[in-house]
Parts: C-alpha cells; sequence; structure tokens
C-alpha cells in the first residue's frame, strides 16, 4: 500500500510540474500568437488581454502585400524542397554504397565520412570553397555545401544493414541491377528513416540564417529567417525601407503585430509537416516483410 501510494504521489508531483514548465514553454508562443492577430488599434491603445477583444488579419495581409515578404518565402520554400530532395537522394545513395561489403575502398570512405562528423572546418574554409566555385551570391551555395551530413550518412547506412540481404538476392534473380534494386527495394523499406531525416532537412534549410548572411549579398535572395531578423530591427524592411514605413503609418499597423505574424509565418509550414510524418517514426517498414 505504501509503495502504491509513494507511485501515486511521484506521478501528482511529476504531473504538476511539468504542467507548469509546459505552461511557461507554451505562453511566449501563445503570446506571439493572440498579438499577430489583435486589431492594431486594440494593440496601439494597450488593451490587449490573454484573449483580444477583436480578431484582425491586418499584419497578415500587409506582409503578404509586400514583394519582399513573398520573395524571402518563395527562397525559404525553395531550399526547404529542392534541398532536402536532393540531400535525401545523396544521402541514400551513399549510404546504400557504403553499406554493401563488396564495394571495394568501402573502410576507407567510412573512415573519411566519419572525420567529418569528428572535426568542424569552421567558418573560413568553406568560405574560400563557396568563392572559389564562384557560388557567392547564389541560392545553391546554401544547398551544395551541406548537400550531406556524414552522421547522417552513417545512421542510414546503419539502417541499410538491417535490412536483409535476401531481398537483395532475390531482386537480383529477378534481374535487378544495383541502381534498380535501390530503388524497387531499400527505398520503398527505407520510408522511416527518409521521413526521419527528410524532416531534419527540411528544417535545416528552412531555418538557414548564418550561411546566408555569409553567402548572399542580395536582398531579394535571401531566405525567411534573414528577412525576419532584419524585422526584429526595423520592421519596415518588409516592403523595403521609407516606403514601407510611410504605409505603415498610413494603415496603422504597428510594428510588433508585424513582426509576430512573421514570427508565425516563419513557425508554422514547419509544425504543419510533422503530423504527416509522425506514423513513419512509430512504426518500421520491414515488419513481416521477410521471413527466415
Amino acid at each position: 500500500m505504501n509503495h502504491h501510494r509513494r507511485d501515486r504521489t511521484f506521478q501528482t508531483v511529476n504531473a504538476v510540474l511539468l504542467g507548469i514548465i509546459g505552461i511557461i514553454t507554451f505562453f511566449p508562443l501563445y503570446y506571439v500568437f493572440i498579438v499577430s492577430f489583435t486589431e492594431p488599434s486594440e494593440y496601439l491603445s494597450n488593451e490587449v488581454q490573454l484573449f483580444p477583444k477583436h480578431w484582425s488579419l491586418d499584419s497578415y495581409k500587409y506582409l503578404m502585400s509586400t514583394n519582399a515578404f513573398l520573395n524571402a518565402i518563395g527562397n525559404s520554400v525553395f531550399l526547404a524542397v529542392v534541398g532536402t530532395a536532393l540531400s535525401l537522394l545523396v544521402t541514400s545513395c551513399l549510404s546504400y554504397a557504403i553499406s554493401r561489403r563488396r564495394l571495394q575502398g568501402r573502410r576507407v570512405m567510412m573512415l573519411l565520412i566519419l572525420l567529418t562528423t569528428l572535426f568542424n572546418p569552421g567558418i573560413i574554409p568553406p568560405y574560400l570553397l563557396v568563392r572559389d566555385l564562384h557560388l557567392i551570391n547564389s541560392t545553391w551555395s546554401l544547398i551544395l555545401p551541406v548537400l550531406t551530413s556524414g552522421w547522417y550518412v552513417l545512421l542510414m547506412k546503419g539502417f541499410f544493414d538491417s535490412i536483409p540481404a535476401s531481398l537483395e538476392e532475390a531482386a537480383r534473380i529477378d534481374g535487378c541491377n544495383d541502381v534498380s534494386v535501390w530503388y524497387r527495394v531499400i527505398l520503398p523499406l527505407s520510408l522511416p528513416s527518409l521521413a526521419a531525416f527528410g524532416l531534419f532537412y527540411a528544417v535545416a534549410y528552412w531555418n538557414t540564417f548564418f550561411t546566408a548572411l555569409l553567402y548572399i549579398n542580395d536582398f531579394s535572395k535571401h531566405p525567411l529567417q534573414v528577412l525576419l531578423q532584419n524585422m526584429l530591427i526595423d520592421a519596415s524592411t518588409a516592403a523595403g525601407g521609407s516606403a514601407a514605413a510611410e504605409m505603415m503609418s498610413e494603415q496603422r499597423i504597428p510594428p510588433e503585430t508585424l513582426k509576430m505574424a512573421a514570427v508565425v509565418i516563419a513557425t508554422v509550414p514547419i509544425l504543419l509537416v510533422y503530423p504527416f510524418l509522425q506514423k513513419h517514426f512509430a512504426k518500421g517498414a520491414m515488419v513481416g516483410s521477410v521471413k527466415e
């Protein structure tokens, strides 16, 4: 009885503490969301409560009417979609290659990949590489240098190692070559790992910030995170300078509501991706595929 009572006490205290931490963590996000939808006049009069009296889309309409913000969203979408697809292609191909024991030089390749996870070259070598490849001020400078990750390659290689060799042998008996085995057998069985790493890559590309500051000088090629950082300093940068500031003053849109709306727009797309990929994290595709 005492043991059962201690367990209930621990669970109650644990639930209360986690609830408090959850509220503390959630409140800033809630405040950003509420302010972004608050009527500008209500915010200017300092009447914002925990729940606004009047909802408004003025801040979102203003942001979506500015070319700079739309360009930034387009740049981030391009990075997330194209960059993630290319990264998954390169990572899966390299992982599958080094997972095959018959590959010559396999141990050397694995050692070189492992070294990339142990030593960070810093900022200068990648910048010199991008400069020598004439990729400065190019969107591809944000994709090609980080096209794959040695750590992800090794993790995906471990997933490929768990796939029974009998599946590959059966495919070869049916006339498949290496490319066909990879495309028709390995990839369909690797949806959980592809979904997980695809999400990691997508989040990384969507949140591209520091490398964009280093390699991109053209304002029209900046991704959303760079524009958001500029907006936190000066909200008028969402539309490009003094003209935007005059328009903001005419429409009486507070810079703070614009900033909050921009944060929501930058956060929601990635949050919406998680529910669609959750099922691939919960179960594997190998269950029942082979009986040995």
